[in-house]
């Protein structure tokens, strides 16, 4: 069977454009992921803003389930009322919150000197460890003054003098750049939480005109159980983090631990992340508590037990068993992934990122099963 020439360069012309659209596809994605990599912050941050706005959209709609009034009123109702509380909390416990988380960072300081210096005398390596190292260089011994040398001796240097302000200078710069960057960021995740709540619709709106007509339906599909999944998650997250957060407070107020506001308020903000967010919190607690002795830190070790199995066996089955159903391991095992990559950013969203996957594939998986089913 003979094949005419115009068949020929059909098949040619038909494979070259398979190669070049196999290229372009692979340079593409490289490129993809290469800008994924080095804008992985600012992508988190947008990230989060989305995750804020799914939250007060969540609690708006909750809202308009008992009050029949337009989604601007609910979501501006919604803003007030946690300004309000957030606002209250720190007028009524502002300076108590500051006075508390001072002296629970001066006692884990402390602690964990304690703790090396335990270590050490075990026959333990804490080289590694560079805490205590200042303390030991200011109380080591210093050259003391003859009464009766000159007072000038004692002066340092001018180039001395001149590198210790620069010194001031520089960790100054720093401090205030990362109070400027993190207040930044906070305001960001604020502002992208309000729009995005506000027009829910036009962003879901915009986003499915991005995908090609052909694949509409299916986009359709898929944002609104990403949507609906994310809604009912956050919505668990927030109440596991509300009990958490009063279940340390109140018990390690019975136990007589300072600062036990502010170490409620961390664990119940480490709720957020599952898994190591608890280890964490934990490992705070007890070494906060190891300044009231060794009773005090058995107690706060018996609370967060408690407390963990109360959000682990109690508060996740019955909140959360419809918001995700993602095995402990595979969680864990992301988790760890995410942190090492990107820091903390990808420690605290790991959760909602595999749930974002786990919704796309179980979608393509039921798509996949239901033509065999169908037949039969």
């Amino acid at each position: 069977m003979t094949v005419s020439t115009d068949d020929r360069v059909q098949a040619r012309s038909d494979l070259a454009w398979a190669i070049s659209a196999g290229g372009i596809g692979v340079v593409g994605f490289a490129t993809l992921l290469l800008f994924a990599w080095y804008f992985a912050a600012t992508l988190f941050l947008i990230f989060a803003g989305m995750l804020l706005g799914v939250a007060l959209n969540a609690m708006t709609n909750m809202l308009g389930r008992a009050i029949k009034l337009p989604h601007a009123l609910r979501l501006t109702i919604v803003c007030l009322v946690l300004a309000g509380l957030l606002s209250g909390a720190v007028f009524l416990g502002g300076s108590t919150i500051a006075q508390q988380a001072k002296v629970l960072s001066d006692t884990i300081k402390s602690q964990l000197v304690n703790v090396k210096a335990f270590l050490d005398r075990n026959g333990v390596d804490t080289s590694y460890f560079d805490l205590g190292n200042a303390a030991t260089a200011s109380s080591g011994t210093a050259p003391s003054a003859t009464p009766g040398a000159a007072a000038t001796h004692n002066l340092p240097s001018p180039s001395a003098i001149a590198s210790s302000g620069g010194a001031i200078v520089s960790q100054t710069f720093k401090l205030l750049l990362g109070t400027v960057s993190a207040v930044g960021n906070f305001f960001i995740v604020l502002f992208l939480g309000l729009t995005f709540s506000a027009q829910p619709s036009v962003y879901r709106s915009g986003l499915l005109f991005l995908t090609p007509a052909r694949h509409r339906a299916r986009a359709t599909v898929i944002v609104d159980r990403i949507g609906e999944t994310l809604e009912r998650w956050l919505i668990a997250q927030i109440i596991t983090m509300a009990a958490v957060f009063l279940v340390t407070w109140i018990g390690l107020t019975l136990i007589g631990i300072q600062s036990s506001f502010i170490l409620g308020i961390q664990a119940g903000l480490l709720a957020f992340i599952p898994t190591v967010g608890a280890l964490l919190a934990g490992l705070i607690v007890v070494l906060a508590s190891l300044a009231s002795g060794w009773v005090a830190a058995l107690s706060a070790l018996v609370l967060f037990l408690g407390v963990h199995a109360l959000e682990s066996y109690v508060l996740t089955p019955i909140i959360q068993r419809q918001a995700l159903d993602i095995p402990p391991a595979t969680l864990f095992a992301f988790q760890i992934l995410l942190g090492v990559v990107f820091g903390i950013w990808g420690l605290a969203l790991a959760l909602p990122l595999m749930a974002i996957a786990k919704v796309m594939i179980d979608y393509f998986k039921a798509e996949e099963i239901a033509p065999d089913i169908a037949p039969a």
